[in-house]
């Protein structure tokens, strides 16, 4: 009975901790996945010679590795999507129910430079 207090005790005492070390990867993985749309645009800018405008994510598709979950989805790994366009010159922005899922764990100075 003593050991199952204990190991109870300590399971307490560490699940907060695993829950926020979960939300931070995810959040990381996020940020990851923001990178590579950042990159995607910036690459078909400079294949298609183009300074300003929107491009679609089908145009920017071809820059991210196939059989990716981004690729595949449009997607971070909540499920929330990154948005079906991008402006040339800015940042994807963190999709909001993403950010509201996170904002426990992940704050402001954490999605920088990203907007949400």
């Amino acid at each position: 009975m003593i050991v199952v207090a204990i190991i109870a005790m300590l399971t307490t005492i560490a699940l907060p901790s695993i829950i926020r070390a979960r939300k931070r990867a995810q959040g990381t993985a996020i940020k990851d996945a923001l990178r590579l749309i950042d990159s995607a645009v910036d690459q078909y800018a400079i294949e298609f010679s183009v300074g300003t405008g929107v491009v679609a994510f089908g145009d920017v598709k071809r820059y991210l590795k196939p059989s990716s979950y981004l690729y595949n989805t449009g997607a971070d790994v909540l499920g929330n999507s990154f948005g079906s366009s991008y402006i040339l010159g800015g940042l994807p922005s963190v999709p909001a129910n993403s950010y509201a899922a996170l904002s426990d764990s992940c704050d402001n100075s954490f999605w920088s430079p990203y907007p949400h």
